[in-house]
């Protein structure tokens, strides 16, 4: 079973890089769900971006009388302060009292132990619409385990900031991982909110369960418009350069390459120690909560300021920008190591490192994406919830 709350759509009004304030977020929308949870004792799943009008979410539903029995904390933690990969411990909300139970540590899949007690399950968090952003895992795993437990989800919808195009590779079923558990491209182009509908449709969860979906969904959201974050999505991503840059620039983690961690401008810049040829140059540093031991710490990377580049820029490329890849590798791995065993894990097989390592361009490497991508964006359309580009 599944209640789907739709809307109608309007175009929004503003600029390429302003706010468009007239989008109302699936939270913001109280009156749709904030009656599903009458007489429920309820479970959240939220974090830093989980706000309503400013105010968290959690706060919010308490202030509605909403019984949250517990919450639970995704990779970077409940209040988006632990770097990447940083395991996520459990404790109690000082502010609310409530329970947090992290299901980013031993276990990514709440346990029905974890579950306990609850009969309403709510998902908000703020995606940033690329296939290894772990949000989009968590968010399978919650909907497998209220699947196996009875507990109807309600998925509050957030708009993608890099939804105005697809492209990348499908993942193939042996390069699985928590950074890639669909056969999806890197970029999707959906909402959460659309694929949390795509992995019941496809029948995606385990053994084929199906989970019991609510998705509230946002108001005067367009994908073909600019949408700017009101906080950051996780501490590495701090600014909109930095996300629209992401789908891009996240495949150099599975290099020996610096993409700026441990800088003031994580995913904005490239570089490597033996990129001499290049003029600029930057030092990573060690930043708690951040990066704590960030690539080629205290060395100096020589390389590319992505900072340069127009916003009006990112926005018109509608594509992986996979030169940078191509550029660098050209480079680099004439004076050692390049690729490391991550990258397939990324890249979701293992055809882009020997494309990029046969010397193929940019346009011949996408041209072998198309037969896929055109399958998946007729597939995606079952379940768009707002107009395509």
């Amino acid at each position: 079973m599944r209640r789907l709350i739709f809307l109608l759509l309007a175009p929004l009004l503003a600029t390429p890089t302003s706010l468009p304030a007239t989008v109302k977020v699936g939270a913001e929308r109280t009156q749709e769900y904030i009656p599903l949870t009458q007489n429920k004792r309820v479970g959240l799943v939220a974090n830093h971006t989980s706000l309503v009008n400013g105010v968290h979410l959690l706060d919010t539903l308490r202030a509605h009388g909403v019984s949250v029995l517990r919450a639970y904390a995704p990779e970077h933690g409940f209040r988006g302060t632990m770097e990447a990969g940083a395991n996520v411990a459990g404790y109690v909300d000082k502010k609310s009292g409530v329970e947090i139970t992290s299901i980013y540590g031993a276990s990514k899949k709440p346990s029905r132990e974890q579950l306990s007690g609850v009969q309403l399950m709510i998902f908000d968090l703020q995606d940033v619409g690329v296939r290894f952003y772990t949000y989009l895992s968590t968010l399978h795993y919650v909907m497998e385990s209220c699947a196996e437990n009875g507990i109807p989800l309600i998925v509050l919808d957030r708009p993608n900031p890099n939804g105005r195009y697809v492209d990348g590779p499908i993942l193939e079923p042996k390069y699985r991982s928590f950074i890639g558990m669909h056969p999806i491209p890197i970029a999707h182009g959906m909402t959460l909110g659309e694929l949390a509908l795509m992995i019941n449709g496809e029948a995606w969860l385990k053994n084929g369960v199906r989970c019991e979906l609510t998705v509230v969904t946002c108001e005067n959201y367009s994908r073909a418009e600019a949408y700017q974050l009101p906080v950051k999505p996780s501490p590495n991503l701090p600014n909109m350069r930095s996300i629209y840059l992401y789908p891009s620039l996240c495949l150099f983690e599975g290099t020996t390459m610096s993409i700026g961690r441990g800088t003031d401008f994580p995913f904005q810049v490239l570089g490597h120690p033996s990129w001499r040829e290049k003029q600029f140059s930057f030092k990573p540093r060690s930043i708690n909560g951040v990066a704590k031991n960030p690539p080629h710490e205290k060395k100096t990377c020589y390389g590319v300021d992505l900072r340069e580049v127009a916003i009006d820029t990112l926005l018109s490329q509608r594509e992986l920008k996979l030169e940078y890849l191509i550029e660098a590798y050209r480079s680099i791995a004439k004076r050692g190591k390049f690729f490391t065993s991550f990258f397939s894990l990324l890249a979701g097989n293992n055809r882009l490192q020997k494309q990029v390592e046969q010397g193929m361009s940019a346009a011949q490497i996408r041209a072998s994406w198309q037969p896929d991508l055109k399958k998946f964006r007729q597939q995606r359309k079952k379940y768009l919830l707002y107009e395509d580009f």
